[in-house]
């Protein structure tokens, strides 16, 4: 066993949870998503950090997080076969296990089991309690619907090798409903945040047909934390109740009651700590009219600001010619949010001049591989462009 030492408060509230329908499963309202590790090697996302992301993940655990979810491409497809060794020594029975099918991997129907059995393998388990087809869009989602994968999980629920079954997604409300009314889904897992707030009509589509709902991306990977524009650091530093940027991304999406749970890809055991504190307030309805007026504010000036979607997915990566895509789009963000900062132009000037392993976005060549995968569907090559303009 690993020994560490972190420095947290000195008794921890039990964690807040919700009862997800027509089961008995009570899920903690905040969940762990192994896609955002610590790393050895910030260039390598299959680098995890095994010895610190170890005691991340299990501190949670041991403070009442009880959903863990990861998939199959996640760091390098390194995520599953390292979460499989966080849940030995018991702590297998302690969570709700979580993964996804990736449905960009498969050619027939053979891939199915093919790849359900490699996933069973490198967790080292004998059944997952919920399996989501990952990153569903229109054209993943009629791809493997025509292949049969609604018979395929008909039959791993019959076999018992899943509990729950449902898809994540990234596409517009039209596909959603298309997907949502084709089958007798438990869950889904969307996009939803004070950014993201369009999403609140799938979260009502899906609550209203009976199915539980998980979101992910409650801070759009951090870009609703980190470096905020002068405008919205003021209003949280003049509201009544003094809140991190975190929490107040937290306290927006828990305040919905249709929410079952949070998904929070923590990298630090700082997060950990800092989500845990947060998510023992997690309660629906809690925030006051004064607080939705505000939220709605920092809503506008974020909207007004951010020219290029993108939540550092990292889906599009990696880039054939080398380009740092999700890097290029939060430098091109920064630079639009905090009033087109020489900052941020001199720092894509400097990576610019580098002769060998140039990552910026005058290396985009325009093949569009990247585009295929993105779940926001952004045209990658044209933003391209348009970030060397702007700043090269």
């Amino acid at each position: 066993m690993i020994n560490y030492i972190c420095k947290v408060k000195e008794s921890v509230i039990p964690m807040n949870k919700r009862k997800l329908k027509n089961t008995n499963i009570e899920v903690s309202t905040l969940g762990f998503g192994a896609m955002r590790l610590p790393l050895l090697d910030p260039k390598d996302n299959s680098s995890i950090d095994e010895k610190e992301a170890f005691k991340m993940i299990r501190y949670a655990i041991d403070n009442g997080v009880n959903y863990i979810d990861t998939a199959y491409p996640y760091h390098g497809g390194r995520s599953e076969i390292f979460i499989g060794k966080v849940l030995k020594d018991g702590y297998r029975e302690k969570v709700y296990l979580t993964t996804k099918l990736p449905c960009g991997n498969i050619k027939c129907y053979e891939d199915f089991s093919k790849i359900f059995e490699e996933q069973l393998k490198k967790l080292d388990v004998k059944y997952f309690d919920i399996y989501l087809l990952h990153a569903m869009n229109k054209k993943s989602w009629s791809k493997v619907h025509k292949l049969g994968v609604l018979d395929f999980l008909d039959g791993l629920k019959e076999q018992g090798k899943i509990k729950q079954v449902g898809f994540s997604f990234h596409d517009n409300y039209e596909v959603f409903t298309e997907i949502i009314d084709s089958y007798d889904w438990d869950v889904c897992q969307i996009q939803f945040n004070y950014f993201d707030s369009e999403a609140k009509d799938m979260l009502d589509y899906a609550t209203d047909k009976g199915i539980n709902v998980i979101v992910m991306e409650p801070l759009r990977g951090g870009a609703l934390v980190n470096d905020l524009p002068e405008e919205i650091t003021a209003l949280f530093n003049n509201a009544t109740t003094k809140r991190s940027p975190a929490e107040w991304g937290f306290r927006w999406v828990y305040n919905h009651e249709k929410v079952k749970l949070i998904l929070s890809g923590m990298s630090t055991m700082e997060q950990v700590v800092e989500n845990l504190n947060t998510f023992d307030k997690a309660t629906a309805n809690s925030m006051t009219e004064e607080e939705k007026v505000m939220m709605e504010q920092v809503t506008k000036i974020f909207k007004d600001k951010i020219l290029v979607p993108c939540t550092s997915c990292q889906y599009c990566m990696p880039c054939p010619h080398g380009v740092r895509i999700p890097l290029m789009f939060a430098t091109y963000n920064n630079y639009s949010m905090f009033g087109k900062s020489d900052k941020y132009k001199n720092q894509y000037q400097e990576w610019a001049k580098k002769d060998k392993d140039r990552f910026t976005a005058d290396v985009c060549v325009g093949c569009r591989i990247c585009e295929e995968k993105c779940p926001q569907n952004i045209i990658i090559s044209e933003r391209m462009v348009d970030i060397v303009k702007e700043l090269g």
